[in-house]
């Protein structure tokens, strides 16, 4: 991002269901703008969701989060905990996390295989972080 935090693509997975899509993505974009160190709003029609994609698609809506600031590892982990959490509250929710180009699936009751998957990918977006030092304003 411009303002020196790291941009977050989050897209809520409802099986095509448009109308539920929008509706869980309203909710957790008020549920994220609780938290802490993050801006939450949502991603323009023109922006990809995901690497490879031309656009979020017919009836697709996404969010995006930012740090506020340059250090992502913990705010990272903030993210991942505030969307496991949102997700508990009904066991059908499904949220897919993109940055950097690597993405988990993340759900509100992760089993170790899925805790393990989500370890490695704050692990590959710890490694994948500019090198941009703190207040430089990049």
């Amino acid at each position: 991002m411009r303002d020196g935090g790291l941009r977050w693509q989050l897209v809520v997975e409802t099986g095509g269901d448009g109308l539920r899509q929008e509706r869980l993505t309203r909710e957790l974009r008020d549920a994220l703008q609780e938290t802490d160190g993050l801006i939450v709003g949502f991603a323009d029609a023109d922006e990809p969701v995901a690497p490879g994609h031309k656009g979020t698609g017919v009836g697709d809506i996404a969010l995006w989060a930012a740090t506020a600031g340059a250090v992502a590892r913990p705010v990272a982990r903030i993210l991942i905990t505030a969307i496991t959490e949102w997700c508990a509250r009904d066991r059908h929710r499904k949220v897919e996390v993109t940055f950097n180009g690597h993405s988990a699936a993340i759900t509100g009751r992760p089993d170790p295989a899925q805790q393990r998957v989500i370890s490695d990918f704050l692990d590959k977006v710890a490694a994948g972080e500019p090198d941009t030092p703190e207040g430089s304003g990049e």
